[in-house]
């Protein structure tokens, strides 16, 4: 999924979250839907940071609903990291591909499965975008590379554009030409988010800029591991920026076709992700010292400037 922060796990009332929490609750002590949405309300205060601050703006039953479709991707996306076996991931992830099914049809094994559930059919989110985000997950565990920026597409669609198209089922929009835009906006901030991360994720022994791209340019993945930064390094870097601005562009009438929370939540989260990439722009595209980020205060003010919207003072 779109990923913000690299934590992979976190730790509520002692249980880390991942591997460890899948199926440990067994049907006869499921929670309530009122304490499942609580734990996935905590989880994504603790783990989303980019996006909790954009849900704040929510009225609280939308807020709450993605935090539950938040939790759901975030437990299935730390199942495929951290220090175990890729056989041991595999299983995981097909034991919580498995539960899914279950939850969507009321047996329920998380905490959070209640309140994944309710927001699935309360929201009519087609089960095809979810079933295409645990895909995408999966992918992270068959491959380390790809050949061709149409291979990395369909890898950032199913990671990220079928999360956006989740997330406006919730948001709400006026008509279907929303469908395309929101696929536009998940490339853009999935090709963000490899380009803020690329240093640490050569360093994990995966290169997601594709091979073409790098042999056009005359830069190896052996190099990107080795954080060698040169001309060749900005030149690469200065076209996967460009191609990431084209679909921020071609994602910007989404804003026009959604209900009026939805506009607020989804500027917020673009103009975030844009800010990131322009950040890695005026660093002069040097994301091997650290990592890039925005401030807080900046984070802040991009939630403000859409207040008067929120409140229906604008039309975005």
């Amino acid at each position: 999924m779109v990923k913000d922060q690299q934590g992979k796990g976190i730790n509520l009332k002692g249980k880390k979250l991942g591997r460890e929490s899948v199926g440990t609750l067994s049907p006869c002590r499921l929670v309530s839907l009122s304490s499942s949405y609580t734990w996935c309300e905590r989880l994504a205060r603790q783990q989303a940071g980019n996006f909790y601050h954009a849900f704040r703006l929510l009225p609280a039953p939308l807020r709450r609903a993605m935090c539950a479709l938040y939790a759901f991707m975030r437990v299935a996306d730390d199942l495929t990291d951290g220090p175990q076996e890729i056989a041991d991931k595999r299983l995981a992830l097909a034991e919580w591909r498995q539960q899914f099914e279950d939850a969507l049809a009321g047996v329920y094994a998380h905490p959070l499965h209640p309140a994944f559930h309710h927001t699935v059919k309360h929201y009519g989110i087609p089960r095809r975008y979810l079933e295409d985000v645990l895909d995408g997950v999966g992918m992270d565990l068959d491959t380390d590379h790809y050949d061709t920026f149409t291979d990395l597409y369909r890898y950032c669609y199913r990671v990220a554009s079928a999360v956006g198209l989740a997330c406006i089922h919730i948001w709400g929009f006026r008509n279907e030409q929303a469908l395309a835009y929101a696929e536009s906006a998940g490339i853009a901030l999935q090709l963000t988010n490899i380009l803020r991360d690329l240093a640490e994720d050569a360093a994990r022994g995966r290169v997601y800029l594709p091979r073409q791209d790098l042999e056009r340019f005359g830069y190896s993945a052996e190099e990107l591991r080795q954080g060698c930064y040169d001309d060749r390094f900005r030149a690469l870097m200065h076209f996967q920026v460009e191609r990431a601005r084209g679909y921020y562009e071609a994602a910007a009438p989404l804003a026009e076709l959604l209900d009026a929370d939805g506009q607020t939540v989804f500027l917020v989260i673009l103009r975030t992700y844009r800010g990131l990439l322009e950040a890695i722009v005026q660093r002069d595209y040097d994301v091997f010292k650290d990592r890039v980020r925005l401030s807080r205060w900046r984070k802040l003010w991009l939630a403000a400037q859409v207040l008067p919207l929120r409140w229906g003072w604008l039309q975005s």
